[in-house]
């Protein structure tokens, strides 16, 4: 009868040690010899008892040209002496010590060595032999440092520029500012760039996102920050993009990109503030001259009117004169009458000639909102001198009329102006302007409201008529130029009034049509 087979045992797994044991002494020999760093071994001397053919390579020095010689010939002196002290301190500790040295080659030139010396520790515990491992790191060392001044250039060169400069992520984190950009915290708040991105977006909408979501680069553009309590601030903004690359491990293959927005800006509220002062002094200019030109025409039609009324009264009279003659009646001064009629009337004529025109100029979108701000611009002086308190309510919607810019604004600094007379007429009490503008369904109202004393009922009309004047009249004054006023208002087809139901001073009203294909929807 057959014998059951015999279970053949499993065989005990070789360690690690045993495993390392097998591998042929001439593998290990020809590693070392074949490997790309430079390795030497040396006796508890530091000379050196064997070296490879990458360390000759590196040096310059063939094996039977160093062996015997300690490791000091590669040695330059500009390392520090600390240096070498703290590395036999450390490997005579038996523990292994790695650092950069300056080495000196056979021909003379130096490099940058990048060293590892582990300790050889024998059966009794002491130190046998070293084991050194180095490679040249010139290069890698030069382009760190070339990166490093790169770097620090840069910074230097953008911390010194006279306009801020802040680098941001695609999440809009600061990552680089100058200083510059950190003085606009103190006036912007904690994250200026966030704040001016956000006044960007609002300005530009659409093609601000469709920049942005594509990563291009917007030139300069103006933007407005207002802030309470400080006066408002202008800016320049630009904003460039670039990209790099991950260097993280996962991107070798698989490279990635990130991007980063560079917005510069540029603090542009100083030369705003010369411009302004020069656009206002210029309407200023512009204004007076067609104040003293209207007020030359309102002179003479005035004149014109004020003749025209005994030359009429003449003209009835030569006209009876005329009749009685026809019965026979013997008027020899009805012939000198009728040469007087005539040569007053072609004098009329001549003052008529004589008045400017008024100019044809082409109407245009005007912005009530805007001509107002100007009028009151115009009028800080003489509104503070008289220690007037202005409340300004602009329109919160489209207030935009078909109008010549520069007659409306003279006719709302009349209208101001002869507040401000009125309220210099009232001793004591309240001194108060209140100037506001609504948009109503057809048109823009505008009220300008005065704490003087009024106008009385039966004078409400008459202040419009030309040479009319309630000054000196008591507790009634609004002043000249009405009439003016008026026929302003009625060239852009709108009205003006004296609102009857208002007794805390005046309340002039002002209507005009909005502009063509504009409504208070818009």
């Amino acid at each position: 009868m057959a014998k059951p087979p015999v279970p053949h045992e499993p065989k005990p797994q070789a360690s690690a040690e045993e495993r390392g044991s097998n591998v042929p002494t001439h593998l290990f020999r020809q590693a070392v010899e074949q490997a790309a760093l430079a390795i030497s071994i040396t006796d508890a001397r530091a000379n050196i008892l064997y070296a490879n053919a990458a360390f000759q390579r590196i040096t310059g020095y063939g094996q039977q040209e160093v062996i015997g010689h300690n490791e000091s010939i590669l040695s330059y002196h500009v390392t520090p002496k600390l240096v070498y002290e703290s590395l036999w301190a450390q490997i005579q500790r038996q523990r292994p010590w790695n650092g950069l040295l300056v080495n000196k080659r056979k021909d003379g030139n130096r490099y940058l060595a990048d060293v590892t010396i582990t300790p050889v520790v024998g059966e009794e515990g002491l130190t046998t032999h070293y084991l050194g491992m180095h490679r040249d790191v010139t290069e890698v060392h030069r382009l760190e440092r070339q990166v490093q001044n790169q770097k620090t250039l840069i910074e230097s060169v953008v911390d010194a520029a006279q306009v801020a400069i802040v680098l941001l992520d695609e999440q809009e984190r600061v990552l680089l500012d100058n200083q510059e950009y950190k003085k606009l915290i103190g006036d912007l708040g904690k994250e200026p760039a966030v704040r001016l991105l956000a006044a960007l977006r609002a300005q530009m909408g659409e093609v601000f996102t469709k920049a942005y979501d594509k990563h291009r680069n917007i030139a300069a553009r103006e933007v407005f920050i207002e802030n309470p309590n400080r006066p408002a601030r202008w800016f320049s903004c630009a904003i460039s993009w670039f990209e790099e690359h991950d260097v993280g491990a996962d991107a070798f293959y698989d490279p990635q990109r990130r991007h980063y927005l560079l917005l510069t800006i540029q603090d542009i509220s100083e030369l705003k503030r010369q411009q302004e002062a020069l656009r206002i002094n210029s309407l200023r200019a512009l204004l007076s001259e067609q104040e003293r030109i209207q007020g030359l025409r309102e002179t003479l039609a005035g004149a014109v009117y004020q003749l025209e009324g005994p030359l009429n009264m003449l003209s009835a009279a030569a006209n009876m004169m005329g009749r009685r003659r026809e019965t026979g009646s013997d008027l020899p001064a009805a012939g000198a009458i009728e040469e007087a009629i005539q040569k007053s009337r072609e004098v009329l004529e001549t003052l008529r000639a004589c008045i400017p025109d008024q100019g044809k100029e082409a109407m245009q979108p005007v912005n009530l909102n805007e001509v107002l701000a100007d009028v009151l611009k115009l009028t800080t002086a003489s509104l503070l001198g008289a220690g007037i308190v202005v409340e300004w309510a602009p329109s919160t919607e489209s207030s935009v009329v078909s109008g010549n810019p520069a007659q409306l604004t003279n006719l709302f600094k009349q209208l101001v102006a002869n507040a401000i007379e009125a309220v210099n007429e009232r001793r004591g009490g309240q001194r108060e302007l209140r100037l506001s503008c609504t948009s109503r369904p057809d048109h823009v109202e505008v009220f300008v409201e005065d704490s003087g004393p009024g106008i009385a009922d039966d004078l409400r009309f008459k202040v419009f008529q030309p040479f009319f004047t309630t000054k000196g009249a008591a507790k009634q004054h609004l002043g000249l130029g009405l009439a003016m006023a008026q026929e302003v208002v009625s060239r852009h087809g709108g009205t003006i009034d004296i609102d009857p139901e208002y007794h805390a001073g005046c309340r002039v009203r002002v209507q005009l049509p909005f502009a063509t294909g504009m409504n208070h929807a818009q």
